[in-house]
């Protein structure tokens, strides 16, 4: 494709005059139209400005999803400032350690997160906290009186509402300062200026809507024509949503706020996911797009309501963060029917979102167990130990080019050369490319066991797990052994089902593989540990086995 040459404040510019009073967000009653939202963070982004913050400083937002969370993350890129994500349940320690490898010099925190932000303010260099709550997001005329910060609302209430006329350098100046997901070590930051954000929300909006990315009259980034209403029905300006996808995730930014931002999507926002409530919105608001993580979908396919709720307005479903087990897969099409287009994606904080996505038009191709071909103007490859490309069919390790690739870790030069090698980033992702192109993940490397030289791949077992009877969530990891290596020990959530039942689960499971894959041990848990992403916790299961 083809790349406007534009700053991320562009997709709201755009979106703003195209579709005008439509509501963007709605949050528990309250409707913020796209227009309005343009003009708040416009406002905002002048009220940064006018307290000496722009191009170059760094500010956080410590925030649930709301309103507010959108008006300071387009103001702050409007007024060429950098952005950092910091999740609002971070312990003090990991905040403080974050803000201060960020150098962010402003905060905008949430006033249940604001103690840990405050008994950790003097180990950063924040000199700007303002703080917001739920009062707020329904009523913005509520105001705050909290020691040591500013009250979000009253900080550009007067602020002008125009977007100031700031000087980027899209391919240098960072729109976006994220910290990798800590799920297997400590979070490093992520560097990604304005045109790789750009890049990535139209690598992804565009395969969405069958369309090619313009400006408007006045720069602004909009969508071209759509493709024709038989391959994409959901046409621009009448998509709706329920959002649970944290926006402090790559996942979240980019593929929960602007792509959605880019077709006209109205975003329903929900503190947190409650599959009664999910479901029961996504009835009341006739959504066409259902979207998270696979945990999510678990959830909503053994709560009652999945079945009684209309939900015949739902044209999409979307998956990432973790692949889509098999059996989730066909038990949503036993719910939605066989015409239900289901887009699963790949990516990474490392690749601003993503690199791979299934072909979202009706009649495409999509290949269950897989999560796509790479996105436009991107290059995946599966390679050994040496970085050669290994025979089509077999397992290695996945590798990417492409324009959305991060600039590099921030002050940390010898793991971005580590990761970054000969022009590739390397994912550390176990992954097969099939005749056609299409990219299946098979683990991560750091996930994988060793059983007596033997790889054992988690992900094979959990998949087997996931079809067995009673069975609604599955995790494997390995237990060291000073004999063999590792034991894989599985995790499992079967409610009703006893010690019996798992060692009926283990012996099923254990017959469809070969003897060194073996499941070892089956642990019953009421739930399984993931992140606010939806990722598995494969470190706190590590830790339970010690």
């Amino acid at each position: 494709m083809i790349y406007p040459e534009v700053p991320v404040g562009a997709v709201l510019a755009g979106s703003a005059r195209r579709y005008g009073e439509r509501t963007a967000l709605h949050f528990y009653g309250r409707e913020l139209s796209y227009t309005r939202l343009y003009e708040r963070a416009g406002a905002f982004a002048n009220a940064l400005r006018e307290n000496g913050i722009g191009r170059g400083d760094v500010v956080a937002i410590h925030l649930p999803n709301c309103p507010q969370y959108a008006i300071a993350y387009y103001g702050i890129l409007l007024a060429g400032a950098t952005f950092t994500p910091a999740n609002p349940l971070l312990p003090p320690a990991d905040l403080a350690a974050q803000l201060a490898d960020s150098g962010a010099v402003a905060v905008v925190s949430w006033e249940a997160a604001f103690p840990a932000f405050a008994a950790v303010r003097a180990q950063t260099g924040v000199r700007l906290a303002l703080v917001t709550n739920k009062e707020q997001a329904l009523d913005p005329a509520a105001r705050l009186d909290v020691a040591g910060a500013g009250d979000f609302e009253e900080f550009h209430a007067g602020s002008p509402t125009a977007a100031p006329v700031v000087e980027i350098d899209l391919h240098r100046d960072l729109a976006h300062l994220a910290y990798t997901g800590g799920t297997t070590g400590r979070s490093k930051g992520v560097q990604l200026p304005h045109r790789n954000v750009v890049v990535n929300v139209l690598q992804y909006a565009c395969n969405s809507a069958g369309a090619r990315p313009e400006l408007d009259a006045e720069g602004g980034l909009v969508l071209g024509e759509q493709g024709p209403p038989e391959e994409f029905p959901v046409r621009y300006g009448t998509g709706a949503a329920v959002n649970v996808t944290p926006w402090f995730h790559a996942m979240g930014t980019v593929g929960g706020l602007n792509v959605p931002l880019l077709s006209g999507t109205t975003s329903v926002l929900h503190e947190r996911f409650d599959p009664a409530a999910y479901l029961a919105d996504a009835e009341r608001f006739r959504v066409t797009t259902m979207g998270g993580a696979p945990p999510l979908y678990a959830a909503l396919l053994r709560h009652p309501d999945l079945a009684t709720r209309d939900l015949s307005s739902v044209r999409t479903l979307t998956s990432g963060a973790a692949p889509l087990a098999v059996e989730l897969i066909e038990a949503l099409r036993r719910r939605f029917g066989p015409e239900i287009v289901i887009i699963e994606g790949y990516g990474l904080t490392e690749v601003t979102m993503g690199a791979t996505q299934n072909p979202a038009a009706a009649s495409a191709v999509r290949k269950p167990g897989t999560v796509g071909l790479p996105v436009a103007d991107t290059e995946v490859r599966v390679v050994d130990g040496e970085g050669i490309p290994v025979p089509q069919g077999s397992a290695g390790e996945v590798v990417i080019r492409g324009p959305q690739v991060m600039v590099g870790y921030k002050d940390r030069p010898d793991e971005t050369a580590a990761t970054l090698r000969g022009g590739w980033l390397h994912t550390g992702d176990v992954g097969v490319l099939d005749e056609d192109g299409y990219l299946r993940i098979v683990d991560r490397q750091k996930d994988m066991l060793l059983y007596k030289g033997y790889n054992v791949y988690p992900r094979e077992l959990e998949e087997l797990l996931f079809r067995q009877p009673g069975v609604v969530g599955a995790a494997v990891v390995g237990r060291p052994d000073p004999e063999v290596g590792e034991l894989a020990v599985a995790f499992v959530v079967a409610p009703g089902r006893s010690a019996d039942d798992a060692e009926v689960i283990r012996a099923a499971v254990n017959e469809q593989v070969l003897p060194y894959k073996r499941i070892r041990e089956i642990r019953l848990v009421e739930e399984i540990p993931v992140s606010a992403a939806g990722k598995v916790l494969k470190r706190s299961l590590r830790e339970l086995l010690r």
